[in-house]
């Protein structure tokens, strides 16, 4: 079990220390700006949405580890994903910080599953769906709206 937590330790500080994601994305068509009030952590996420599927995506911003590391795994997942899909992804990953996930929806999420001890932890899950409650806002469409793309 130990060496679970290191195993899981070492992605987080991976994705903090050599994001793939964390960069301007000048052609993105949907962008939106999610802040943590409580602590400071905030995002600012920039996705290019074309015909329905997610093509690429990225984020900048400031904040914790956890955060950070957290929205870059989350768009590890999204990129290449159909919007339903990512919305889909984003609500399984919201259950799992409650506890309430499932084995085979925990491997949907891939390397963010290591964000699963966070659900012990209650000052830190705002730090680990920060990015997620973002993308959500972000794709799903307003009340009695259409979506943006």
């Amino acid at each position: 079990m130990e060496t679970d937590k290191l195993f899981y330790n070492e992605i987080l500080l991976d994705h903090q220390r050599r994001p793939a994601h964390k960069k301007d994305l000048p052609e993105a068509n949907l962008e939106l700006r999610g802040v943590n009030p409580s602590c400071g952590d905030n995002i600012l996420l920039k996705l290019k949405v074309e015909d329905g599927v997610i093509t690429d995506g990225a984020y900048t911003g400031d904040g914790c580890v956890i955060s950070q590391a957290s929205a870059d795994m989350m768009l590890d997942l999204a990129i290449g994903k159909p919007k339903q899909e990512a919305l889909r992804l984003c609500e399984i990953f919201l259950r799992m910080i409650k506890g309430k996930v499932t084995e085979e929806e925990l491997e949907e999420l891939e390397e963010a599953s290591a964000l699963l001890d966070v659900s012990h932890m209650p000052a830190r899950v705002k730090c680990a769906v920060l990015g997620w409650r973002t993308m959500e806002a972000l794709l799903s469409p307003p009340e009695g709206g259409e979506p943006g793309c």
